[in-house]
């Protein structure tokens, strides 16, 4: 039985308080954390209502070490705090989860990696998406080869975010604690395009705010990547489409295959042709949010390479690729020319910096 803390209980925590509960022969949750009292009253009031079980409650992640033993974290706080609590828990030995993005700096996410293979714990971070069903029949196409040749491959990320998404939380939107609809939103997509096409060498990105000049950074983002083998990724994420979400999609297209998974949160089959089987037997319907049906798998395969010792699908040089592409396109569009990867880039070094916006 693994022994675990959930610090931050905002919004995307309640996938994890679900995906605790649907795991509990497996983990056991000890102590939520949260600077608002109330949220972490809320979050522990909902997991007993689940499960009959009570758990501590904290205010400050270092007074709760002191006071609780437990082996992991998952960290699901504001995106700029992800760095501090991670490196935090990492040099004390404890395995982390951290929500996405792991880091808002390549520099940032590189300690993070190093700390968690330095001190011999778990890295991992939550792209949960890699799990739906659709995703999962995907990637088997492309390892088994039957794309053959992979051409290129796009994701779609077209959501709706109005003001008072961003009054709820004024950290969103800022360059120091988050990035825009690209580093937020899109992000998943941008993970699992990099899963499919492999190894990422050169981004063109442009970015905007065209609809929310009350944020500093873009509501809408594009790039061109292009990949060690060949292939060419596109990417589209924005939060402009009024007025409501409309859709996530993923599809990839090879000399001998194409495919694009759908839906509210690529978790639909739309299009599936093969030269020499096109038949697929997945069901797909739409989740109640955008945060999908994935926590559960993402935490039972996490306490496993915990259990078990082994590499964790997603683990830090493996999570850090999709925010080092926004990085990367942020920085395309402040030079104004494509860049070579890797890159060294930081959110902060957007600051400052004229997206359109309508102020």
């Amino acid at each position: 039985m693994v022994r675990m803390a959930l610090i931050g209980c905002g919004r995307i925590s309640y996938k994890h308080i679900e995906a605790i509960e649907k795991n509990m022969e497996k983990v056991e949750l000890v102590a939520v954390c949260d600077i608002s009292k109330e949220k972490a009253l809320k979050r522990a009031e909902e997991f007993k209502e689940k499960t009959g079980k009570d758990v501590k409650i904290y205010i400050d992640y270092k007074n709760m070490l002191e006071n609780e033993s437990f082996d992991m974290v998952a960290i699901a706080t504001e995106s700029g705090k992800h760095y501090a609590i991670s490196t935090f828990f990492l040099k004390k030995g404890k395995h982390v989860l951290v929500e996405k993005p792991m880091a808002l700096s390549t520099k940032e996410m590189k300690e993070m990696v190093k700390l968690s293979i330095k001190n011999k714990v778990k890295l991992g971070v939550c792209h949960q998406n890699r799990y739906n069903d659709p995703i999962v029949e995907l990637k088997k196409k492309i390892d088994s080869g039957e794309f053959g040749k992979l051409n290129y491959g796009s994701i779609n990320v077209r959501w709706y975010r109005d003001e008072n998404y961003y009054k709820q939380a004024p950290w969103r939107g800022t360059w120091s604690m988050d990035g825009g609809s690209l580093m937020n939103q899109c992000i998943h997509g941008i993970d699992l395009l990099i899963w499919m096409l492999g190894n990422p060498i050169k981004v063109y990105g442009k970015i905007r705010n065209f609809v929310h000049p009350y944020i500093e950074a873009e509501d809408f983002g594009s790039a061109i990547v292009e990949f060690e083998n060949g292939s060419i990724g596109i990417i589209e994420g924005t939060t402009t489409v009024y007025p409501k979400n409309f859709e996530e999609s993923l599809a990839i297209f090879g000399e001998k295959g194409s495919a694009e998974i759908g839906g509210l949160a690529v978790n639909k089959v739309n299009l599936w042709r093969f030269e020499n089987n096109d038949n697929i037997n997945i069901g797909g319907k739409d989740p109640d949010t955008v945060y999908g049906f994935g926590h559960t798998k993402l935490y039972s395969e996490f306490i496993k390479s915990i259990e078990n010792d082994t590499e964790f699908l997603i683990n830090g040089k493996s999570g850090s690729m999709a925010p080092s592409i926004v990085l990367a396109i942020y920085k395309s569009y402040k030079e104004g020319m494509p860049v070579n990867l890797p890159v060294e880039f930081s959110t902060e070094q957007m600051k400052g910096i004229n997206l359109g916006n309508l102020q």
